[in-house]
């Protein structure tokens, strides 16, 4: 007697059906989950670990360089398209704090991602969500190798995927000045120890 496979069928969520699994409590809003292209993933970090202190510590370096005007928060979603509610580790958010539920990718300043074993997933997966959405400056603190990517420009390739088109990895000793405060000096060694 041989055995029939079942088919599972799956389907995409778009933000509004994520947006009422939380408002239904199926999902708890405090949950490592973001939506991504329609799926739900599960981020990897912890309470108390590495990541969450270099997340503490990028959020306070860029709070002192950004300063009045505009806000930084951590591990809330940006709502940049219908199929996805990224949560980067840091945004850094033009205007008060009142008006950044739902802002419009026009006040994103900033993005930062802290990455150990999520690397690849940061520099391509969510690096070409963001460059989709216009984020002008996006960065990845490389804790791996204890290095600042920093990528702006972004633009639509041929193939019509979204990348960036200028890369620039900073050693730790390196400093960079985020597009939006250019006067700011913050030292790489700073944000990834």
């Amino acid at each position: 007697m041989q055995a029939q496979l079942r088919t599972v069928r799956t389907r995409r969520l778009i933000r509004l059906e994520y947006d009422a699994l939380i408002e239904r409590a199926v999902l708890d809003e405090d949950d490592p989950i973001e939506l991504l292209d329609g799926r739900l993933f599960f981020r990897g970090e912890h309470q108390g670990s590495p990541h969450e202190a270099a997340s503490i510590r990028t959020r306070l370096a860029l709070d002192r360089a950004f300063g009045p005007g505009y806000h930084v928060r951590s591990g809330y979603p940006i709502a940049f398209e219908d199929e996805s509610a990224p949560v980067p580790d840091v945004v850094v958010l033009r205007g008060p704090i009142d008006h950044s539920v739902d802002a419009p990718p026009s006040s994103v300043m900033l993005v930062v991602e802290i990455a150990d074993s999520a690397l690849t997933t940061d520099r391509r997966g969510k690096g070409g969500r963001y460059a989709r959405a216009g984020v002008a400056d996006y960065w990845i603190v490389n804790f791996v190798d204890r290095l600042l990517e920093v990528y702006r420009e972004p633009a639509r390739t041929r193939s019509g995927r979204w990348r960036y088109r200028s890369v620039r990895v900073l050693k730790h000793r390196a400093t960079v000045a985020p597009l939006a405060a250019p006067r700011a000096r913050l030292r790489v060694a700073d944000l990834a120890p």
